[in-house]
């Protein structure tokens, strides 16, 4: 986990020149981390972001405790595992990583809302579109059956063409990160899922 220091040590750095506590923590990799709009799209829910870039869900779990120190939120949402998926875990092993995670939120936050974003249908991992679709099918089915201060959004489908593939126009060049219209689709359908 020692090449994620430099990011963890700017997240540590970016906390302590806060002049406001944030109400809403965005965690995870580089689809968080990217967003460069994410401050004016949820302005209504005074955010930070916290994303990392590469992170894993291991890695998410791992930090989670160094990250969050001082940090009283309201809210979480976290989006993370599409890098562990792309590294060659199992679904199984993801799933695991989501469950430690849940486990320190509860330890440190209590009953905390929390929101995890689905992996998303990227080109880029397209071939391994199975075990994305896996992954979100028993990490929304534990959320229902077993986690109830957290929430599934699923921006999977709605990135999806009428085809059934990815729609290309929401991804950048490299087929794996968004463009602003994907952050556009994420902000619509993270807010509703935060308002409803």
């Amino acid at each position: 986990m020692f090449w994620y220091e430099d990011d963890i040590k700017r997240l540590e750095k970016q906390r302590s020149q806060l002049i406001s506590q944030p109400a809403t923590l965005f965690y995870g990799s580089s689809s968080i981390r990217l967003w460069q709009t994410l401050a004016n799209d949820f302005a209504d829910h005074a955010p930070v972001n916290l994303g990392f870039g590469g992170s894993t869900l291991a890695a998410c779990t791992w930090f989670f405790d160094r990250v969050m120190e001082g940090y009283q939120p309201q809210r979480l949402i976290i989006y993370a595992g599409d890098n562990d998926l792309g590294d060659g875990r199992h679904p199984e092993e993801v799933f695991l990583f989501f469950q430690q995670l849940a486990a320190r939120v509860q330890k440190r936050f209590g009953a905390l809302p929390c929101y995890f974003i689905s992996l998303k249908p990227s080109m880029a991992r397209w071939h391994m579109a199975p075990q994305f679709h896996f992954t979100n099918k028993i990490i929304s089915e534990e959320i229902v059956a077993n986690q109830p201060n957290w929430h599934f959004i699923n921006i999977y489908d709605a990135m999806l063409n009428a085809d059934g593939q990815p729609d290309t126009s929401y991804y950048d060049s490299d087929g794996l990160h968004l463009t602003p219209k994907g952050y556009a689709l994420w902000a619509r359908i993270v807010k509703s899922a935060l308002n409803s």
